[in-house]
């Protein structure tokens, strides 16, 4: 199958495009797409070099190539009206219903998408990350009086990319918590988490996947293994459903789709909109 070649083109770091395009591609099943990423063209020269560059591209394929842009300024946008190639341009859509609407024109800032504008703002989504490392994996307990949400669930099934996302995105004060084989043999939950049972979330994923995981990252001893594996996610769920503790699989959801999950269904604030 031939691949189509995808551009995703921005004035800054690129991830409103990236983050919309994909969103879009994904409803094209069986198409194949090579993505690069143009970040950081905020002069005339580079939105010409762009051209250039997937120019060339739509000259060795058959078929031309998309185009995503949240370029800002119209003389960053114009070199692109030549392009030999499907543009989709995210602010030329959006933005003059939005005037129309608003009744006002915009202010064409750069960098009001992922800047620093808002230093309190970023200030939460660091302090919140360091939140994150510090109580990780149960490593320490003593500030779960600070934590909005403590992810509970056997090992690899999500539960420290998905604290970060929570701290990075929405500044979210989330800590982790392994279950070991201990108490799960016990059935109940460990003492240090009692206090916080209101805090707690679970995680849980299909058998299959967390063994794949598991050999990727030990394959040795019967960590990996498919009744280690089976036995463990049985016993948790067990301890979710007999503590009343909400959870959920991540077998086949995003990092973004955990968190999200997480934050709907538990009503936490998300402290910085992403």
């Amino acid at each position: 199958m031939t691949s189509r070649t995808v551009f995703f083109v921005s004035d800054q770091t690129g991830v409103t495009a990236e983050t919309l395009g994909h969103s879009l591609l994904t409803q094209f099943e069986g198409q194949q797409f090579d993505h690069v990423t143009l970040p950081f063209i905020d002069s005339v020269d580079k939105a010409q070099e762009a051209v250039q560059r997937i120019n060339a591209v739509a000259a060795e394929q058959d078929s031309r190539p998309l185009i995503f842009s949240t370029l800002v300024q119209e003389e960053f946008r114009a070199p692109f009206k030549k392009v030999r190639g499907l543009v989709l341009d995210f602010f030329h859509t959006f933005m003059a219903p939005l005037e129309r609407e608003l009744q006002q024109k915009s202010s064409h800032v750069v960098g009001r998408a992922h800047g620093m504008s808002d230093l309190g703002a970023y200030d939460q989504r660091i302090d919140a990350t360091d939140f994150a490392l510090l109580n990780d994996d149960g490593s320490r307990v003593g500030e779960y009086d600070k934590a909005d949400v403590i992810l509970i669930g056997v090992s690899r099934s999500g539960k420290t990319p998905t604290c970060l996302y929570l701290a990075l995105t929405y500044g979210v004060y989330a800590a982790n918590f392994p279950l070991s084989e201990d108490e799960l043999e016990s059935g109940r939950l460990p003492k240090v988490l009692d206090p916080y049972r209101d805090k707690l979330y679970g995680l849980t994923i299909a058998p299959e996947r967390l063994q794949q995981i598991r050999k990727q990252r030990r394959p040795v001893g019967r960590y990996a293994t498919p009744q280690q594996v089976r036995y463990e996610l049985r016993a948790a769920q067990a301890l979710f459903a007999r503590y009343q503790i909400p959870y959920m699989n991540s077998t086949e959801c995003s990092i973004e789709e955990i968190a999200s999950r997480i934050l709907s269904s538990t009503g936490i604030e998300r402290r910085v909109r992403a």
